[in-house]
């Protein structure tokens, strides 16, 4: 069956600036940030962002541009051997986040639904705390975990063009707006000076005392965001029709990715100081026991509230969609499968795998380390180390397709990719497998003590 293709260039970067948008940057964003100290963290994120995320869309790109295949069928065109496994990795990264994903976004449209219904009157944190447990688990959190996936799946079997290429034109340029305007009103209240002063200044002696947990934190924030180790960038790259400057593309989708990330920031902590609440505190259920508190407690609340908790889940949405698409569209090159039945079938498959994160939240921990902190890290490391060392003439052509004659930023990407991403990767990778050895050895080990 003939491949689909991009209808415009605008369609395929805020395709590509939407995958990168959502929960990783407005949900998981603030509270990493907070963990991890404010300032101290920001500086290590947005370094990783322009010296490795920056180079390593251009990986994924090249290869997916290259082929015109899905990332399993785009390995094994390149590579050979055990590298033919590669984009198998990716597949299953994709199954893994989009699981507990899914989770994630049906609490922010039952927070919206809140907003809309009751509005959000708790001041007590006691109290916002119950009602985020009363969300996070149960058959409601099943039923709406089931919704997000069905409109996913709709805007999946609808096509490129019809469904994931018009929904990204409405639903990026929106995000971006209301995020600005958040952030407006954000800097009237009396505690965002206190809190710009959190967000944007480094603690260098904190920095030097955590460095072994701010590094992989902001290596994985930054795959995350990007949506970089899960095969979505090869994807959106494979239905490029025509030759265009990957350079100036990847420049365009990763600032656009991260002014959305230093926007959340200027939006949630001015809310967290003013109602005197400690940054990072309460780990992924802490922005919504936060901020229901912060609402409750300044003018407009319920409006404002409403308006955030229902950007997330459009953000959380054009996410969602670039990670099923990698899955649905292995299915249609590899085995011929049509587009509505590949949707249904995967979205299914993913669903099911949620479900214990609708159960109890160790689950979303389970997935998350896993995925945050290991798999994405592991999937740009191995890719970095095709591209640099398997395909580097390959890669280095492709890249000229549309900008013409590189010089020496040819090479010098090339090396780049070999050497600094590589390094930085694979100590990322460490530090994050130990993190996660950690985890199963104490926390998930005492929960398994306790059925």
């Amino acid at each position: 069956m003939a491949r689909e293709t991009w209808a415009t260039r605008a369609g395929f970067i805020l395709a590509a600036v939407g995958s990168a948008v959502g929960l990783g940057n407005i949900w998981r964003f603030p509270f990493i940030t907070g963990q991890e100290g404010g300032g101290a963290f920001l500086l290590v994120y947005l370094l990783f962002v322009a010296l490795i995320g920056l180079p390593a869309i251009l990986v994924e790109f090249v290869i997916g541009r290259h082929t015109e295949l899905n990332p399993v069928g785009a390995i094994r065109a390149l590579g050979s051997g055990a590298w033919n496994y590669l984009g198998w990795l990716f597949v299953a990264i994709g199954f893994v986040i989009l699981s507990y994903y899914s989770v994630v976004a049906g609490w922010f449209l039952r927070y919206t639904l809140i907003g809309v219904l009751d509005g959000y009157a708790i001041a007590d944190t006691g109290e916002a705390q119950a009602l985020f447990g009363t969300v996070a688990t149960g058959i409601d959190t099943l039923l709406f975990h089931a919704v997000f996936m069905a409109l996913v799946i709709g805007i999946i079997a609808a096509g490129v063009r019809r469904g994931i290429e018009i929904g990204v034109k409405v639903m990026v340029p929106a995000i971006v707006i209301l995020l600005v305007g958040l952030a407006a009103y954000g800097f009237t209240l009396d505690a965002s000076t206190a809190a710009y002063s959190y967000y944007l200044s480094p603690d260098f002696g904190y920095l030097a005392a955590n460095w072994t947990s701010i590094l992989p934190a902001a290596a994985g924030q930054a795959f995350f965001t990007l949506s970089l180790g899960m095969g979505v960038m090869i994807t959106y790259a494979s239905y490029l029709g025509e030759d265009r400057n990957l350079v100036a593309d990847a420049g365009v989708i990763a600032s656009l990715d991260t002014l959305v990330a230093v926007l959340v920031g200027f939006v949630v902590f001015p809310f967290l100081f003013a109602a005197g609440l400690e940054p990072g505190a309460g780990g992924p259920g802490g922005i919504f026991v936060s901020l229901t508190t912060a609402f409750a407690g300044i003018p407009g609340g319920r409006v404002l509230g409403v308006v955030f908790f229902g950007m997330v889940g459009i953000a959380a949405l054009s996410s969602a969609i670039s990670i099923l698409e990698v899955l649905v569209s292995y299915l249609i090159d590899e085995l011929g499968v049509s587009r509505v039945p590949a949707s249904i079938a995967l979205g299914v498959a993913v669903f099911l795998l949620g479900v214990p994160v609708t159960i109890d939240l160790i689950f979303l921990d389970l997935f998350d380390l896993l995925a945050d902190g290991i798999l994405l890290v592991l999937g740009s490391l191995l890719l970095a180390l095709f591209v640099g060392w398997v395909v580097p003439d390959i890669a280095r052509e492709e890249l000229s397709r549309g900008i013409g004659d590189l010089g020496p930023f040819g090479d010098a990407w090339i090396w780049i990719v070999r050497i600094p991403i590589v390094v930085v990767v694979a100590v990322s990778l460490y530090l994050g497998v130990v993190d996660y050895v950690e985890f199963l050895t104490v926390d998930f080990a005492e929960w398994l003590a306790a059925r």
